[in-house]
Protein backbone atom coordinates (compact mmCIF):
# COMPACT_ATOMS: atom_id res chain seq x y z
CA UNK A 1 0.00 0.00 0.00
CA UNK A 2 1.21 2.95 -0.96
CA UNK A 3 1.67 6.20 1.68
CA UNK A 4 -0.93 8.20 0.52
CA UNK A 5 -3.53 5.69 0.64
CA UNK A 6 -2.36 4.51 4.29
CA UNK A 7 -2.27 8.26 5.24
CA UNK A 8 -5.99 8.15 4.12
CA UNK A 9 -6.82 4.80 5.58
CA UNK A 10 -5.65 6.26 9.01
CA UNK A 11 -7.31 9.28 9.03
CA UNK A 12 -10.41 7.24 8.20
CA UNK A 13 -10.30 4.68 10.68
CA UNK A 14 -9.46 7.71 13.26
CA UNK A 15 -12.56 9.49 12.33
CA UNK A 16 -14.37 6.50 12.62
CA UNK A 17 -13.25 5.50 15.80
CA UNK A 18 -14.06 9.45 17.02
CA UNK A 19 -17.42 9.03 15.81
CA UNK A 20 -18.37 6.10 17.90
CA UNK A 21 -16.50 7.03 21.23
CA UNK A 22 -18.84 10.20 21.01
CA UNK A 23 -21.38 8.21 20.24
CA UNK A 24 -21.37 5.54 22.68
CA UNK A 25 -21.03 8.77 25.52
CA UNK A 26 -24.02 10.04 24.29
CA UNK A 27 -26.16 6.41 24.61
CA UNK A 28 -23.79 6.52 28.26
CA UNK A 29 -25.34 10.06 29.62
CA UNK A 30 -28.63 9.55 27.95
CA UNK A 31 -29.61 5.83 29.74
CA UNK A 32 -28.43 7.67 33.13
CA UNK A 33 -31.15 10.17 32.71
CA UNK A 34 -34.36 8.42 31.49
CA UNK A 35 -36.91 8.07 33.94
CA UNK A 36 -39.06 5.07 33.42
CA UNK A 37 -42.65 5.16 34.37
CA UNK A 38 -44.19 2.51 36.51
CA UNK A 39 -47.53 1.65 38.26
CA UNK A 40 -46.98 0.39 41.62
CA UNK A 41 -48.03 -3.07 40.86
CA UNK A 42 -45.32 -3.07 38.01
CA UNK A 43 -42.93 -1.92 40.52
CA UNK A 44 -43.67 -5.28 42.88
CA UNK A 45 -44.43 -7.41 40.36
CA UNK A 46 -42.67 -6.17 37.30
CA UNK A 47 -44.21 -5.00 33.61
CA UNK A 48 -46.49 -7.63 32.55
CA UNK A 49 -45.62 -9.68 35.75
CA UNK A 50 -42.21 -10.20 34.53
CA UNK A 51 -39.46 -9.57 37.26
CA UNK A 52 -37.05 -8.97 35.07
CA UNK A 53 -38.05 -5.84 34.07
CA UNK A 54 -38.76 -4.77 38.10
CA UNK A 55 -36.99 -1.42 38.60
CA UNK A 56 -33.57 -1.74 40.56
CA UNK A 57 -32.93 -0.23 44.00
CA UNK A 58 -31.09 2.87 43.15
CA UNK A 59 -32.74 3.57 40.19
CA UNK A 60 -34.67 6.86 38.92
CA UNK A 61 -38.28 5.88 38.08
CA UNK A 62 -41.90 8.12 38.09
CA UNK A 63 -44.71 6.22 40.03
CA UNK A 64 -48.33 6.83 38.93
CA UNK A 65 -50.97 5.94 41.05
CA UNK A 66 -53.64 7.06 43.89
CA UNK A 67 -52.63 8.37 47.42
CA UNK A 68 -54.14 5.52 49.53
CA UNK A 69 -56.44 7.26 52.59
CA UNK A 70 -55.45 6.95 55.89
CA UNK A 71 -51.78 6.85 54.70
CA UNK A 72 -50.34 10.27 54.72
CA UNK A 73 -48.08 10.92 57.38
CA UNK A 74 -46.44 14.62 58.01
CA UNK A 75 -43.80 15.32 60.29
CA UNK A 76 -44.56 18.00 62.61
CA UNK A 77 -40.84 19.81 62.32
CA UNK A 78 -40.18 19.85 58.77
CA UNK A 79 -41.37 19.17 55.39
CA UNK A 80 -41.22 15.80 55.10
CA UNK A 81 -44.18 13.63 54.08
CA UNK A 82 -44.75 9.70 53.60
CA UNK A 83 -48.02 8.27 51.82
CA UNK A 84 -48.63 4.34 50.47
CA UNK A 85 -49.15 4.92 46.35
CA UNK A 86 -50.98 2.12 44.45
CA UNK A 87 -53.50 1.37 41.54
CA UNK A 88 -55.52 -1.87 42.31
CA UNK A 89 -52.72 -3.82 43.18
CA UNK A 90 -49.96 -3.69 45.99
CA UNK A 91 -49.05 -0.37 47.59
CA UNK A 92 -45.84 1.15 47.36
CA UNK A 93 -44.41 4.10 50.10
CA UNK A 94 -43.16 7.24 48.74
CA UNK A 95 -41.12 9.73 51.23
CA UNK A 96 -41.16 13.48 49.94
CA UNK A 97 -39.49 16.28 51.67
CA UNK A 98 -40.82 19.60 50.25
CA UNK A 99 -44.19 21.96 49.80
CA UNK A 100 -46.50 19.46 48.23
CA UNK A 101 -48.83 20.29 45.63
CA UNK A 102 -51.85 22.43 46.32
CA UNK A 103 -54.12 19.54 44.64
CA UNK A 104 -52.89 16.88 46.80
CA UNK A 105 -54.61 14.63 49.08
CA UNK A 106 -56.02 11.39 49.83
CA UNK A 107 -57.46 9.65 47.07
CA UNK A 108 -56.13 11.88 44.29
CA UNK A 109 -53.93 10.52 41.51
CA UNK A 110 -50.48 11.74 41.68
CA UNK A 111 -47.31 11.11 40.09
CA UNK A 112 -43.80 10.68 42.41
CA UNK A 113 -40.65 11.45 40.72
CA UNK A 114 -37.36 9.92 42.84
CA UNK A 115 -34.81 7.28 43.30
CA UNK A 116 -35.90 3.75 44.47
CA UNK A 117 -34.75 2.95 47.82
CA UNK A 118 -36.14 -0.66 48.73
CA UNK A 119 -38.40 -2.71 46.63
CA UNK A 120 -40.84 -0.64 47.82
CA UNK A 121 -40.07 2.28 48.93
CA UNK A 122 -39.60 5.44 46.66
CA UNK A 123 -37.45 8.59 47.80
CA UNK A 124 -39.25 11.22 46.06
CA UNK A 125 -38.17 14.33 44.50
CA UNK A 126 -40.89 15.41 43.05
CA UNK A 127 -44.89 15.16 43.20
CA UNK A 128 -47.21 16.02 40.69
CA UNK A 129 -50.58 15.97 41.32
CA UNK A 130 -53.62 15.73 38.77
CA UNK A 131 -54.92 19.25 37.73
CA UNK A 132 -58.25 18.01 36.93
CA UNK A 133 -60.71 15.63 38.66
CA UNK A 134 -60.95 13.39 35.35
CA UNK A 135 -57.09 13.19 34.24
CA UNK A 136 -55.28 10.44 34.06
CA UNK A 137 -51.96 10.52 32.64
CA UNK A 138 -51.66 8.40 29.49
CA UNK A 139 -49.10 5.79 30.51
CA UNK A 140 -51.67 5.33 33.70
CA UNK A 141 -54.89 5.44 32.00
CA UNK A 142 -53.21 2.73 29.46
CA UNK A 143 -52.31 0.64 32.25
CA UNK A 144 -55.58 0.87 34.28
CA UNK A 145 -57.60 0.34 31.15
CA UNK A 146 -55.60 -3.21 31.39
CA UNK A 147 -55.84 -4.28 34.73
CA UNK A 148 -59.53 -3.02 34.57
CA UNK A 149 -61.16 -4.93 31.82
CA UNK A 150 -60.48 -7.88 32.49
CA UNK A 151 -62.32 -7.40 35.57
CA UNK A 152 -65.52 -6.14 34.08
CA UNK A 153 -65.04 -2.57 34.82
CA UNK A 154 -65.53 0.17 31.98
CA UNK A 155 -66.08 3.07 33.15
CA UNK A 156 -62.74 4.94 34.00
CA UNK A 157 -64.49 8.23 33.59
CA UNK A 158 -62.95 9.41 37.05
CA UNK A 159 -65.87 9.91 38.90
CA UNK A 160 -66.07 8.48 42.42
CA UNK A 161 -69.06 7.25 44.55
CA UNK A 162 -68.16 10.56 47.04
CA UNK A 163 -68.74 12.89 43.67
CA UNK A 164 -71.84 11.33 41.89
CA UNK A 165 -73.57 11.63 45.58
CA UNK A 166 -72.60 15.53 45.95
CA UNK A 167 -74.36 15.56 42.61
CA UNK A 168 -77.33 14.16 43.38
CA UNK A 169 -77.37 16.22 46.53
CA UNK A 170 -76.76 19.53 44.46
CA UNK A 171 -79.85 18.58 42.06
CA UNK A 172 -82.51 17.66 45.14
CA UNK A 173 -81.46 20.84 46.56
CA UNK A 174 -81.97 22.67 43.14
CA UNK A 175 -85.07 20.84 43.00
CA UNK A 176 -86.37 21.61 45.91
CA UNK A 177 -85.80 25.21 45.44
CA UNK A 178 -88.07 25.29 42.97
Amino acid sequence: MNPRRKSRLSIVLFVLLGVSVATALVLYALGQNIDLFYTPSEVVYGKNNDQTTKPEVGQRIRVGGMVVAGTVQRDATSLKVKFDLNDIGPSISVEYEGILPDLFREGQGIVAQGVLKEPTLLAASEVLAKHDENYVPPELGEQMKKVHQPMGVSDLSGESERDRQEKDMQNQTKEGNQ
